[in-house]
């Protein structure tokens, strides 16, 4: 069965709607890409969106673009520490936004959004020692 994005079919109440139209192409939607740290390759997917504009989904993910001070680099993800969306996440290493993600240059926060950018960016997390 096809996601719908379209208005509710129930009132605040509880009471029915009854739509005075079908439902339309434009409030289609589609299964999450549930983004995972991968093994050898980078996998995307290129999807066909809304006014013929393309979306790049990750698939699977290698390697994040971790900035610290303004400055970038490329290192490779080495797994998901915590996940705020789903805790169910971090074991099997699926990536959104706001995931803390282990990286050969340190812990990072993600703030890119993997399965609709199709890239991960992250800043580096300042490690506090006592």
């Amino acid at each position: 069965m096809a996601i719908w994005q379209g208005r509710s079919l129930k009132k605040p109440s509880g009471g029915r709607i009854i739509l005075a139209r079908k439902k339309r192409k434009r409030e289609l939607g589609r299964e999450p890409a549930f983004t995972r740290v991968g093994e050898e390759k980078e996998k995307k997917k290129i999807i066909r969106t809304y006014g013929g504009n393309r979306k790049v989904r990750l698939i699977e993910a290698i390697y994040a673009n971790v900035f610290e001070n303004g400055k970038g680099r490329k290192v490779k993800v080495l797994g998901v520490v915590e996940n705020p969306a789903n805790r169910q996440y971090v074991r099997r290493d699926i990536i959104t936004k706001g995931a803390i993600i282990e990286t050969e240059a340190g812990r990072a926060i993600v703030t890119s959004r993997p399965g609709q950018d199709g890239v991960v960016n992250a800043v580096l997390i300042k490690e506090e020692n006592a």
